[in-house]
């Protein structure tokens, strides 16, 4: 006999009221009152607001990453990632062009054939955004870094197969990076499997998501 809890279908939980809590420079804090569609319980969220998020896989035409060292002030540790950074609404008009000019503000480097392959909601218990995974090819490096003042970056080219050395050694250890080359390597994958057309994006639009 199955188990009641093997058969249920969780429901979206109602909003009574919905205020703001804090707002800070890069987030805002907002505080849902929901009810609990199993109990009828009304019960406290708290929501981090913010902007969408774009990593970017950037290759060089001898098929190099280029990635970025930066200080990170929640682990306070140096990070091996790749560019990227947040949407801005008043710059951007998709996170394609966002991801654009991340890697052209942080590396110098251009390329050809942008795409998105792929999007993830980085913490859906308390935040509201997607991170989304831009891939561009054939880059060179043609203009000076532009990094804001809290930026200090260097930036390395490192072959794939390092790349994937330095995940397995936890040389790379930001989530949402390990997640942005998991992508990368479904999109080889799906592309050049024989007899496969090239896909372009791989991101769950089953969930509501858009580039758009």
């Amino acid at each position: 006999m199955d188990h009641p809890a093997a058969n249920h279908v969780p429901s979206r939980w109602p909003v009574k009221s919905s205020r703001p809590s804090g707002r800070f420079p890069i987030f805002s804090l907002r505080t849902d009152t929901k009810t609990s569609p199993r109990t009828g319980v009304d019960q406290d969220f708290y929501v981090i607001e913010c902007s969408d998020w774009v990593n970017v896989i950037a290759l060089t035409p001898d098929r190099r990453m280029i990635t970025v060292r930066q200080y990170r002030h929640g682990t306070e540790t140096i990070e091996l990632e790749v560019p990227g950074g947040a949407i801005d609404a008043q710059e951007d008009n998709s996170p394609l062009e966002a991801g654009i000019r991340e890697l052209r503000e942080e590396t110098g480097y251009e390329g050809r054939r942008a795409r998105i392959i792929g999007g993830v909601y980085p913490n859906p218990a308390i935040m509201n955004n997607t991170c989304w995974t831009v891939l561009v090819e054939d880059c060179e490096r043609k203009h000076p870094l532009s990094l804001d003042q809290g930026e200090d970056i260097a930036t390395e080219l490192i072959s794939l197969d390092e790349i994937r050395q330095a995940v397995i050694e936890g040389r790379i250890c930001h989530a949402l990076i390990i997640v942005a080359l998991r992508f990368f390597e479904i999109y080889q994958t799906e592309n050049l499997h024989p007899g496969k057309q090239p896909k372009g994006q791989v991101f769950r639009t089953e969930t509501g998501m858009s580039p758009s």
